[in-house]
């Protein structure tokens, strides 16, 4: 039995260095999903609507500690680290998150629950059989908690862990992540993704037999409508046959569409999801970019979520001489983590991607479209 207990707590100890690395390289994203939960809590429970209101405002910082942890965890659990306690905060975290999955799933709140990041994506249930199992083989090891002894340097390893987790963390939200697992990272086509997969539906109908009254269910359409009658019919692979992008577009203050347009030749899109906290020297920094884009021929857009009213105004007062566009809040949050942040395109392949506090120099730039 004892083996079976070191064997449970290595499995979960590498479960928890996986999924908490691709979450705390993107806490952004996570904060984000931490958000819309709190905010669903806010609507179901109105006595604590106050409660959870403030949470969702913190949401990046509970982000980074949550996703943190889990690596940190995950490693204690690997070193047996001081087991008494780290079972216990494994235990909690992993009921914790079985909760927030059940949830999830039962009342179809939150449809993904972030499990794994953006690097895998689960449906609702299928996270909640996961972290099911996962609680069950918790158990399987925390009754063994006092008899775990802790190896050679466990202290020094976990402490590593806890600079590594939450230095990767940092920089993925002052910076960008260092694995990007979103469609628009660098390297991949927009375009290209906006186009159907070419996977084909599998299909499945649903029939009623008019002979016995019954219904019944085939992956094929049953022709003999005399004996049956259409129902129904759904796709059962229908997540495979969507396009990985299917709301990036951009229009203008008319309202037209520019989406193709920032598909042609060399662009460099500026992303604003708000103005506050932009100051003096980061508005020298964007048209110092906007002027080394323009002399490199390469066209800037500056695309953002706001009213494009408050928009002007700062566009006006910081002399950012490019034309802007209107996005949609929730992809501008999916292709920028930061903010502002900048894109280069390249007929629609992301080229480079960075952050206010690292925008590229002139020679950075004429090195990327070189080739």
């Amino acid at each position: 039995m004892k083996f079976i207990a070191h064997f449970a707590r290595i499995l979960v100890g590498i479960e928890f260095i996986f999924s908490g690395f691709v979450k705390v390289v993107d806490p952004y994203g996570t904060g984000l999903k931490l958000q819309e939960y709190f905010e669903v809590f806010a609507q179901d429970l109105p006595i604590a609507k106050g409660f959870f209101e403030a949470l969702a405002h913190q949401s990046q910082s509970i982000s980074l500690i949550f996703c943190a942890s889990e690596l940190i965890l995950g490693v204690a659990l690997l070193v047996n680290y001081r087991m008494k306690i780290t079972s216990w905060l494994v235990l909690l975290l992993m009921s914790f998150f079985t909760f927030l999955t059940f949830y999830s799933a039962y009342f179809n709140k939150v449809t993904d629950c972030g499990c794994f990041g953006d690097f895998l994506k689960l449906k609702p249930w299928h996270s909640f059989y996961k972290d099911v199992i996962s609680l069950a083989i918790i158990v399987l090891f925390f009754s063994y908690r006092k008899k775990f002894k802790a190896i050679k340097f466990s202290g020094i390893a976990t402490l590593l862990a806890v600079v590594f987790a939450f230095g990767i963390g940092l920089f993925g939200l002052r910076y960008l992540p260092i694995l990007d697992f979103l469609p628009y990272a660098i390297g991949k086509s927009i375009p290209d993704q906006m186009k159907p997969t070419g996977v084909k539906p599998i299909f499945n109908y649903v029939f009623l037999d008019k002979k016995n009254n019954t219904e019944i269910e085939s992956k094929e359409y049953l022709m003999d409508t005399l004996q049956y009658k259409y129902v129904s019919s759904s796709i059962l692979n229908e997540e495979a046959t969507k396009p990985k992008i299917t709301d990036y577009a951009i229009s203008d203050t008319s309202g037209n569409d520019f989406t193709q347009e920032s598909f042609s030749n060399k662009k460099l899109l500026i992303t604003f999801k708000k103005v506050e906290g932009i100051d003096k020297k980061q508005s020298n920094e964007l048209r110092n970019l906007v002027s080394v884009g323009n002399k490199l021929e390469i066209k800037s857009m500056l695309l953002t979520s706001m009213i494009f009213e408050e928009f002007d105004d700062f566009q006006k007062k910081n002399k950012l001489d490019a034309p802007y566009y209107s996005i949609d809040e929730k992809v501008l949050k999916t292709i920028a983590r930061t903010n502002p942040c900048a894109i280069l395109l390249e007929n629609g392949i992301v080229k480079g991607k960075w952050s206010i506090h690292n925008l590229p120099s002139e020679s950075e730039l004429k090195d990327i479209i070189k080739k």
